[in-house]
Parts: structure tokens; sequence; C-alpha cells
């Protein structure tokens, strides 16, 4: 499932931190590291469109988050500061002292809040249409949070052929074209359904992010403190989080550049992998590292 360009070797591996096992896809040789950190629902095969291309001119570290993916999923909340936590020690554990942090959706927030309180470790800062950064968010992702709704639909979504029905749902809901959607991601979605925990470690997650009323964790006043360099990519139709709270953030960062993907969805690195490349890489050409 993994694409590969010339020369370019994606090798698959597992480590275990403080106890807890998880998989990350790894590829390349050059400093400074680049570390890919997935969103809600999803897994480090998310990346899998543009790795090979990072790879040319990085070292790259795509992770599964606890309870996602082939990472182990125990019973426990799954709240934004666990990830972060999680995140700082995967990096120690690899001897990762400074890295570009790239975070989708989820991702994202944990990326961001790594970066507000550990700024000497994250050289640059990539935020993908990122959670964390206005208060609107797509209501049928809020009304999972609420008692009772969220289990009802994990119960649903366990077994097939539900769990299929379930990743078409999903792709409806992130990306512009569902119909161009890899064979390779609907297949993740579906047998990640059937692990177990995952959809609870799932509904964990965004009980964290949110409640009815939109994001709970809105880190637009915290903007400012970031001295790194920080670039917001955004689809111009995402239908997660409107493209105006890419704007909003922007305008708040010292270093802040902004990269909006046409005809792209919540998840660009899957769905327009050029241009998401092409984007990351004119960013990364202008800072000095």
């Amino acid at each position: 499932m993994m694409e590969q360009s010339v020369n370019t070797a994606v090798e698959e591996q597992r480590i275990n931190v403080n106890g807890l096992t998880t998989r990350y896809f790894t590829a390349g040789n050059y400093d400074p590291p680049l570390v890919l950190l997935h969103g809600d629902a999803d897994s480090a095969l998310d990346w899998s469109w543009v790795i090979p291309t990072l790879a040319n001119r990085h070292r790259v570290y795509a992770l599964d988050f606890p309870g996602f993916g082939d990472a182990a999923k125990p019973h426990r909340e799954y709240s934004v500061e666990f990830l972060t936590q999680f995140v700082a020690d995967f990096l120690n554990a690899l001897g990762i002292e400074r890295a570009i942090l790239v975070g989708n959706s989820l991702g994202g927030l944990v990326a961001l809040r790594f970066a507000l309180s550990h700024s000497q470790k994250v050289a640059a800062l990539v935020l993908v249409d990122s959670s964390g950064l206005g208060q609107v968010v797509n209501p049928i992702l809020s009304h999972l949070t609420m008692p009772l709704y969220g289990e009802a639909a994990i119960t649903m979504c366990k077994v097939p052929p539900s769990n299929k029905l379930r990743a078409w749902a999903r792709a409806a809901l992130l990306f512009a074209h569902p119909s161009l959607v890899p064979e390779a991601w609907i297949a993740e979605q579906e047998r990640m359904s059937l692990l177990p925990g995952f959809l609870e470690a799932t509904l964990s997650s965004l009980r964290d992010q949110l409640n009815l009323f939109g994001q709970r964790q809105v880190l637009l006043d915290s903007l400012g403190q970031l001295q790194m360099p920080t670039l917001v990519v955004w689809g111009t139709e995402d239908l997660i989080f409107p493209k105006e709270q890419a704007q909003d953030a922007v305008s708040r960062l010292q270093k802040g550049q902004l990269a909006f993907i046409p005809e792209c969805g919540h998840i660009p690195h899957i769905e327009r992998p050029e241009q998401f490349t092409d984007a990351l890489s004119q960013f990364l050409a202008g800072v000095d590292f």
C-alpha cells in the first residue's frame, strides 16, 4: 500500500514507548527530521502518498497514535494531553532532539500543543486542516459526543458490512471528491473498524476535543507565542473546519504562512499529494535550520 519513488525505501517499524507498542513508517536520511501526525480515526497510513517525496530531503517518521492504526489500544481516555506526551516520549525513544512537526486535524492540535510546551524541539510547524483553530466544527462530529449516541454508533460499525458503510461515509465527509479516494485508505478504514478498542479510542478522543457546541480546545490566543516558522495548509472544500479558521490562525502567527489547496477536502496529503508536497517544500525551502 505504501507508494514508493525511485531509490526511496519506506520501512514499517514497531517500537515500544513506555509500555505502549506502536507502528511507524520511516524513510529518508536527511536532517532535520519530519514527524507526521495523523487525524482522529485515521492512522500513519494516511501519509503513504507523500512520504516518498518528502523523504528525498528529510528523514521522515509517520507514527500511529495509541488507540489508532496498529498501535496498542488500552481502555483509557485518549486526551490531547495524553497523545502530546506520547509524541514527546516517541521522539525521546528514537533520540530525535529537534524536528519539523506536521499534523493533520487531531494531529495538528497535538503538534500545536507540543510546539507550545517544547518550542526548543520544534524547528518548524505545519498545521494541516488542524483542530484547535476555531470553535466551528461539522455537527456530524459534535453530535457523536452525545451520551449514548456515540456508543450506539460504535456498536453498529463494529461488524461487516457496517464497517464498509462507515468507511464510505467518512470518505464523503473528508474528501472533496469521494469517488477518487484511494482504495488503500478505504481498506484501512474498514480494517480498523474491526480492531478491538479502535472505535472506543476514536470516540474518547472526539469527546476530549468537541462538545455539542463545537470545539472545546481553541488555541488561537496562544498562537502569538510561537516563534518557529509555521505553515497552515487547508483544503478549500474542507467540510470539517471552515477555511476561515486557517486565515484567522495565520493572522495571529509571528512567522506564519498560508497555503490553500484547491478542490480539496480535509486530508490534502491524500487527496492532493502533489500540491501538498509542493506547498510544504516551498515553505521549508525558506526556513533556516
